[in-house]
This record gives C-alpha cells, sequence and structure tokens, in this order.
C-alpha cells in the first residue's frame, strides 16, 4: 500500500472533511450557557460551528437538544461575542478524535487537539469520543493482577488487568498524588491521563512533579481545566477514554487514570439544568445517571486488550453517600478510600485498607497470597477496635493474645503500608515483605504471575496511506501485522449510540 508523504496528509484530510453542502441556521436566542438556533438541520451530538461577527472567529458548539426547528448548542468555549443572528454552521459529523501511537507523550485539549505546541498528530484515523462498550460477551476475563507499584494496592487490595476501580477521598487527601504514583510504576504499556475540571495550576504540577519525564513519555494526557464551560468538561472525560480504546484495541494493556469522575457529574449537570432538566437527587439531573455507567462501561476488558481504570471521587462533606460516590461505586469493580486521618498523620498514601475492597483481588492472587492479605487486615481491625484502650493505657499485655499480635506487629504493618511518592516497589518485594509479616512464605510462582512480555505497539505508517479509514484497508493493515509478528492493529467502533 503506498503511503503519501506526511506534509501532503493534513491537507487531504481536511480535503475529505469539507461539505461543499452547508446547513446553516442563525442564532435566535443565548441564556446563560444555552445557544438556541433557527436551524441548521442537525442531529444529537452534531458539531456546529457558530461565526461570531467582526472578525473574531468561530466558536465550536455541539448540537444537545431539538425543540420543533429550535436547535439547542451548548459551545465548547466562551458565548462572548456571539448576537442574535450569528450564523450556525452544520459539520455534518460528531466529535472524532485522531490517534496515532503519536500520541505517546503529548498533551490534548477536550476535542483531541495539541496543546504541547510540538505539532499537529498527523493521523487520518480517527475514534469517535462517545462510543458504545465492549460487547459483555466478547470480554475477555480478568485472570492476571496488574502492578501499580504501590504496596498497600498491589499487597491488599490487588488490581486486575482490565478492572475499573474507584479512589474516593475529599479535597488535598492525595488522590492526584497516588495517581501519579501509579501512572509512573504501573507495568501496563500505556497510560491515558484524563484531568477533568482541574485548576489550571496543577497540570504542569502533575506533569513536572506526578508524572515526570518516565512516566510522560509512555503517556497521552487529556486536558480540560476548571474554566472551560462544561461541554469542554465533559467531551475531555469522552476523548481520554476513545484514545484508550484505540490503545486497547491494538491488543496493549492500558492504564486509564481519570481525575476526577465528580467533576464530570458536576459538568453533566450544568448542561442538563440549562437545558430545563428536573433536578432530582441534590439537584444532579437524570441525565447524569443516565451518562455515568455509558462512560465507565467503556473501560474494562475487550477481546483484544485491556483497559484498567482508576477513577477519582471527589467526595462532597466525606459522605460517601452522596449521588456522585453512590453511583460509581455500584458501578466500578472496587473502591480504594483515602482516609483524611491517616493523611493528617502523615500516613501516605492515606489509603483506609479496611474501608477499600477489591473485588477481583481473589481472582487475580494465590492461595498463599490471599492468606497473607487476610491474616494483614485481621490484625489491622483488631488494632483499631482496641486503639482507643492501648491508647489511654487500659489495655494490659497478656490479656487477648491477638490484641498482642496486633500490637506487636503494628509497626511492620505501618512501615509496610507507608511509601514516599517517589519510591517504587516490585510486586515481587511486595509480596514478600507481606509473607514475612504474616509468617508465610509466597511461592514464586504467586509472586511473579503479573509478569508479561515487553510490548511492541504496531506499526500505525499505514494511517497515513490513501483510504486506511475504509474497513477492507484496516483488515489489510491487521493482516500485515500478524505476519510481521505483532499485534494485529484493529479500527475503532463503528458508529455513535
Amino acid at each position: 500500500m503506498t503511503a503519501f508523504p506526511s506534509i501532503i496528509d493534513k491537507y487531504l484530510e481536511t480535503a475529505e472533511q469539507v461539505d461543499p453542502i452547508k446547513c446553516v441556521g442563525h442564532v435566535v436566542k443565548v441564556q446563560g450557557l444555552l445557544i438556541e438556533s433557527s436551524g441548521p438541520q442537525a442531529v444529537i451530538g452534531e458539531l456546529c460551528r457558530i461565526e461570531v461577527p467582526r472578525g473574531k472567529g468561530v466558536i465550536q458548539a455541539e448540537v444537545v437538544g431539538l425543540r420543533k426547528e429550535v436547535v439547542q448548542l451548548m459551545p465548547y468555549g466562551d458565548t462572548a461575542g456571539i448576537e442574535v443572528g450569528s450564523r450556525v454552521i452544520a459539520s455534518g459529523r460528531r466529535l472524532e478524535v485522531p490517534v496515532s501511537k503519536k500520541l505517546l507523550g503529548r498533551v490534548l485539549d477536550c476535542m483531541g487537539r495539541p496543546l504541547d505546541g510540538k505539532g499537529e498528530i498527523a493521523s487520518r484515523v480517527r475514534y469517535p469520543a462517545a462510543a458504545p462498550p465492549p460487547d459483555p460477551l466478547k470480554r475477555k476475563r480478568i485472570t492476571q493482577r496488574i502492578a501499580t507499584g504501590v504496596r498497600a494496592i498491589d499487597g491488599l487490595l490487588a488490581v486486575g488487568r482490565g478492572q475499573r476501580v474507584g479512589i474516593f477521598a475529599g479535597s488535598g487527601v492525595g488522590k492526584s498524588t497516588l495517581l501519579g504514583m501509579i501512572a509512573r510504576n504501573t507495568n501496563a504499556d500505556v497510560n491515558v491521563v484524563a484531568l477533568v475540571g482541574e485548576r489550571g495550576r496543577e497540570v504542569n504540577d502533575f506533569i513536572a512533579n506526578d508524572l515526570g519525564p518516565e512516566g510522560l513519555a509512555r503517556s497521552v494526557l487529556v486536558v480540560a481545566t476548571s474554566d472551560e464551560s462544561p461541554m469542554a468538561r465533559l467531551r475531555g472525560a469522552y476523548t481520554a477514554t476513545a484514545v484508550a480504546e484505540y490503545f486497547r484495541d491494538q491488543g496493549l494493556d492500558v492504564m486509564l487514570l481519570f481525575d476526577a469522575v465528580t467533576r464530570f457529574a458536576r459538568a453533566q449537570r450544568e448542561i442538563g439544568l440549562a437545558m430545563g432538566e428536573p433536578p432530582a437527587t441534590r439537584g444532579y439531573t437524570p441525565s447524569m445517571f443516565d451518562s455515568m455507567p455509558k462512560l465507565l462501561e467503556r473501560s474494562g476488558a475487550s477481546d483484544k486488550g485491556t483497559i484498567t481504570g482508576f477513577y477519582t471521587i471527589l467526595v462532597d462533606g466525606d459522605d460517601m453517600d452522596e449521588p456522585v460516590s453512590d453511583t460509581v461505586r455500584g458501578i466500578l469493580d472496587g473502591h480504594i478510600v483515602l482516609s483524611r486521618r491517616l493523611a493528617e498523620a502523615g500516613h501516605y498514601p492515606a489509603v483506609d485498607v479496611l474501608g477499600s475492597i477489591s473485588r477481583k483481588a481473589q481472582a487475580v492472587s494465590g492461595p498463599v497470597t490471599r492468606e497473607a492479605a487476610g491474616y494483614i487486615r485481621r490484625l489491622i481491625a483488631v488494632y483499631n477496635e482496641a486503639e482507643d484502650l492501648i491508647n489511654v493505657g487500659a489495655y494490659h499485655q497478656g490479656t487477648n493474645p491477638a490484641i498482642d499480635e496486633a500490637i506487636a506487629k503494628k509497626k511492620g504493618i505501618d512501615d509496610f503500608l507507608v511509601q514516599g511518592v517517589d519510591e517504587k516497589s516490585s510486586v515481587v518485594e511486595t509480596l514478600q515483605v507481606m509473607g514475612e509479616i504474616a509468617g508465610v512464605e509466597i511461592p514464586v510462582e504467586e509472586m511473579q504471575s503479573y509478569q508479561k512480555g515487553t510490548f511492541v505497539l504496531p506499526d500505525d505508517s499505514y494511517q497515513d496511506a490513501a483510504g486506511e479509514d475504509r474497513p477492507d484497508a484496516l483488515e489489510e493493515a491487521a493482516e500485515q501485522a500478524d505476519t510481521a509478528g505483532q499485534p494485529a492493529a484493529d479500527g475503532g467502533p463503528e458508529g455513535v449510540p
């Protein structure tokens, strides 16, 4: 298959997207976040351009509702400059993200456009931002653990490849720092990091301090800061998931680190309220509860690769039963709770082991590992129950053998759970220490069950070839990859719900 020079590709791509017949409407009302126009003929989710008069350019917007002849749109940017009569031009397409292995090490905005000044992503393969989850009957079973490099997780809350886990905490307890540790230390092939609704200051801090050069080299960041419009924050979440799906479809194990689901939910609430949806639980609209599983179910294992998802949830008032926390906890495959009490005591990462659970830990851990983890959890529970008596000196040694054992091993357990931000611990090292605390010897095969071969990202140079976005061209590329002994490259999900 003959490839065009890369310098021509971007012009070919632009030409293919140009529609010579334009559907045009005109703005009739702007109220808060919502823009209403008379026309154009468009479908829900379609992208439109709103021309701002007096040479101020265009504003990207998305169709979110239809009411008779009125089209309701939400902008991706500021509405300043829009006036009654401004032209609204339908693009004829939904939001799609250009994908390629060239995304590694890049920082993107909510629409998949580069923010880092390193040039455009030259790829003619695009994935829809909104796509259906994998067929539940074609999902691979989760049978192998994935390493995070965090002892509290790898030892007592083992996570499987393709599992989805929530990190629940109030503000300032260490959610973003924990995500950075996982991104640097995981043995996943690729990291996709979504920073949705974060402070603008935190983006560079996360890249420099939490991710570091090593983590950034095999990561893709999608950023939609708190000052951006609700639609930008909402679509940033979908764009990050679409990027993760692309790498999963190459047969890779992807780590999706999402911060934070709560701000995604708030963006959906703002859009719903602007459209006139009735507020339900604590002001959240029905569309929020509908969109949450549609986003979270897209990660996980497919018949090609896996997306292991870590989603942070900002718990309002440290209330684990507030609507977002309660909804997400019922969808995901486990939850890690960060304790403010532990954080205030300088215990980092502040993982509340007893308040956390991994629903796949039993499936990805060997019998001796499960025994050691259960033993340590029991000691923590016994000590916590007797802590008040111990602290006031009311407990006398020898009264209860279980409490005596918990006191004797308290320091060893604390040393095991406390970990420096830059400290990496392999699964083998973690399980060895667990075995020493529990007084058992964990077999080598259990300690090394997480290991996998070094991945090779498939050559995606075919993406620059003419007509590669057709199914037959994608199949040909996949056959060539198979012949070369590499994982097959596949096209993205077809269609948008």
